[in-house]
């Protein structure tokens, strides 16, 4: 039994019963995200013994049609012991339902007589996946709360749901939706997923930063140069673009998987990061960081759109200005951070598949005179990469073998995949979404977006959103060619808005890829 095995069980709820109800279980993310990781936690013990999923959707479909739908996204790889898995799964546990919409209160208590008779009559906890567009949640929310919440007659059974982004295109859309919710539920009710925050190694920044003495004392203003978070795609949007035009690149990744990224990167250590009153801690924490980052201007930005991203069939509007990459300048207005550039960066059609956080470090002091060479040594430059390849890397000045006794630079480099040789084995390395649903079952709430997390975000992003939706000719967004590192502006304007940090970066050397990595 593993570690992780043995610790749920232990659990109370993992003791109790449990119907996990997926509502949009007909659509893309159900089949692709939510089925997949439901599986997985099966797969792994992790669901309590007596549990029933049921999908709910507005499409008829009889339960073994449904599962027929699901199958091919559980068993992909054609093994056949996870093939015969995937059918037990499936058979035992999954059963379909449908309703004339999400806020058919008379389809979900169909449902809810359904899960009642599996219990025979017993109390259960309860887990919602809201797999629907944001449109739905008010509804859905209403439904489940009139139909299961109000009807439940024992107190210590849990209900819970989990929300998909998007939350909102801006800060009024973000309060209207969140007043639509809070009506019914209460903030302990409600998880807004963010699947950065199930990573592998966003989760490992807490630990990386407050458990290793020499890190925490780096990361500030005196010893920082420069951050830099980066999300990179090498595709395009493949028949999504409909869906993406109408929120953009700066919406759909920097507002909040960055944006995520950044508070965990760089907040203050939270009065607990495990244990009791944990989740409250670190993410009152991420909202103090949050509030003093100054909102930037549409000059603190450059866009741009790959060339044929209009000729998506999906998009209606072939004159959009819709971008695919965005490169935003920032700055965190408090003791630590003040006067430290912050670059967030995100963009699709691209020349790889990578994301990435860069904390670059100030020079060594008179190290051209202590060394006597022209540009002294280069910048020390954390890397640590969140996919893929999971690794972090140290770029380290040391001397040159033999008799030169210039400093060269190196990596000091931890693999994920070679350090820890179960990593990518199954169930060893999760990924994001079974992760967070296991943590909605252990009500670990810091891994989610609590309200004014989610409000002070939209704050800082609104005013550049809607000063560049409402002047899209002054900040028409720059063609760039698919495969590229983007615009070509980019360095430039990078330069520019951070100062001279780009001029002490040796770029041949910036840009190699650590030898280990290139191996993996």
């Amino acid at each position: 039994m593993s570690q992780i095995e043995s610790a749920v069980q232990a659990e109370q709820w993992h003791k109790e019963p449990l119907a996990i109800v997926v509502i949009g279980a007909s659509g893309d993310l159900a089949k692709k995200k939510t089925f997949p990781s439901l599986f997985n936690l099966w797969l792994s013990n992790l669901l309590p013994k007596n549990c029933v999923i049921y999908g709910y959707a507005r499409s008829s479909m009889t339960d073994e049609a449904f599962r027929k739908k699901i199958f091919p996204f559980l068993a992909k790889n054609g093994d056949e012991q996870l093939v015969m898995a995937a059918r037990r799964f499936l058979e035992s546990l999954c059963f379909y339902g449908n309703g004339a919409s999400y806020s058919d209160q008379e389809s979900f208590a169909r449902v809810k007589t359904h899960l009642d008779s599996w219990f025979e009559g017993k109390s259960y906890n309860k887990l919602f996946y809201f797999a629907i567009p944001p449109t739905a949640f008010g509804h859905a929310t209403s439904a489940v709360h009139g139909v299961f919440y109000l009807s439940s007659g024992r107190k210590s059974s849990w209900l819970r749901i989990i929300v998909e982004k998007p939350f909102g295109r801006d800060l009024r859309s973000c309060l209207q939706l969140g007043e639509e919710m809070s009506s019914y539920f209460s903030e302990n009710h409600l998880f807004r997923i963010d699947h950065y925050l199930g990573k592998e190694m966003v989760q490992n920044l807490l630990v990386f930063r407050f458990g290793n003495i020499y890190f925490e004392q780096l990361l500030n203003r005196e010893k920082v140069a420069r951050i830099t978070i980066s999300f990179k795609e090498d595709i395009g949007t493949q028949g999504r673009g409909g869906y993406f035009d109408n929120f953009g690149i700066i919406r759909d990744i920097i507002q909040n998987h960055l944006i995520q990224v950044l508070s965990l990167l760089t907040m203050e250590a939270p009065v607990r990061i495990d244990g009791k009153g944990a989740g409250k801690h670190i993410r009152d924490a991420k909202v103090a960081l949050l509030k003093a980052i100054i909102p930037p201007s549409p000059d603190d930005c450059l866009l741009g759109q790959y060339r044929g991203y209009l000729d998506d069939e999906t998009i209606s509007n072939k004159q959009s200005a819709c971008p695919t990459f965005a490169v935003i300048i920032m700055s965190i207005n408090n003791p630590r951070w003040a006067g430290v550039p912050i670059v967030l960066k995100a963009g699709k059609a691209l020349d790889e598949r990578k994301a990435e956080i860069s904390v670059q470090f100030k020079k060594p002091p008179a190290g051209a005179f202590l060394f006597g060479h022209e540009k002294g040594p280069l910048q020390n430059e954390l890397f640590i990469r969140l996919q893929p390849n999971e690794a972090i890397y140290l770029k380290t000045n040391v001397k040159s073998p033999g008799f030169d006794s210039r400093p060269i630079q190196s990596e000091l480099a931890i693999s994920y995949h070679n350090q820890f040789k179960n990593f990518s084995t199954h169930g060893s390395n999760p990924d994001a979404y079974t992760r967070l649903i296991m943590s909605v079952l252990r009500n670990k709430q810091h891994e989610f977006v609590r309200s004014d997390e989610l409000i002070t975000s939209w704050e800082i992003f609104t005013p550049l959103l809607h000063a560049i939706e409402q002047n899209p000719k002054r900040f028409k967004p720059t063609i760039y060619e698919p495969g590229s590192q983007g615009p070509l502006e980019e360095d430039a304007f990078v330069q520019e808005k951070c100062g001279s940090i780009v001029d002490q970066i040796d770029a041949k050397m910036r840009s190699k890829i650590p030898s280990f990595l290139s191996r993996l």
